[in-house]
């Protein structure tokens, strides 16, 4: 009963965060234990889930995308060698899932009313809210000119963190060192795209 209790409150996972927390839950996973697979689920699939929107998916097809592949990650634990990659094998999947069943799509999808669904409320006045709206569409008008490899790059790395530049390098088979100083020009090609239109920097 004790040791019940332990694993109860002391998950292997406890206080990690990133590939170490990735892995630990895989491992955990791998044993059985529920309580993982629904923390990988819990941790990752916004990345899984921004991946498929990226890809020119709507919502329901998108939906469909992301449980088709947790389904496969958990139909496949054995096979996925390193878990400290599953970010990388998450993103690789995602895509092809993404591509294959569904064709080219005609556009990608803009992100920026999700974005002002999510903040909408949290600004008080409504001069304020109209600021920051004309502000969000201006840096969304200037993301979606950038070449869209650069559109790629720069969401997944806001979503997936310095921490997973290993993974991001592998999902645009980039070399890892060069994840950092690409992301830099596609930032200074936005801020220029910004300034050109009388955008802030």
């Amino acid at each position: 009963m004790t040791d019940v209790q332990t694993t109860e409150v002391d998950p292997p996972w406890e206080g990690l965060t990133g590939v170490d927390l990735h892995a630990a839950c895989m491992e955990a996973a791998r044993a059985g234990d529920r309580r993982a697979m629904a923390k990988l689920v819990d941790e990752l699939t916004p990345l899984v889930w921004h991946v498929a929107r990226a890809n020119g998916l709507d919502r329901q097809i998108a939906e469909d995308v992301v449980q088709t592949v947790w389904l496969a990650l958990f139909t496949q634990l054995d096979k996925l060698r390193d878990p400290r990659a599953l970010a990388a094998w998450l993103i690789t999947t995602t895509r092809r899932e993404a591509a294959h069943p569904f064709g080219r799509r005609v556009q990608p999808v803009p992100l920026s009313d999700e974005v002002a669904a999510s903040i909408e409320s949290t600004h008080p006045a409504p001069e304020e809210e109209a600021v920051r709206a004309d502000n969000d569409r201006r840096v969304w008008r200037a993301f979606l000119r950038l070449p869209t490899r650069c559109q790629e790059l720069l969401r997944l790395t806001v979503l997936a963190g310095r921490a997973e530049y290993q993974a991001v390098a592998e999902a645009m088979r980039m070399p890892r060192g060069s994840i950092g100083p690409t992301r830099g020009r596609c930032l200074d090609s936005m801020r220029d795209l910004l300034a050109g239109e009388g955008g802030g920097r």
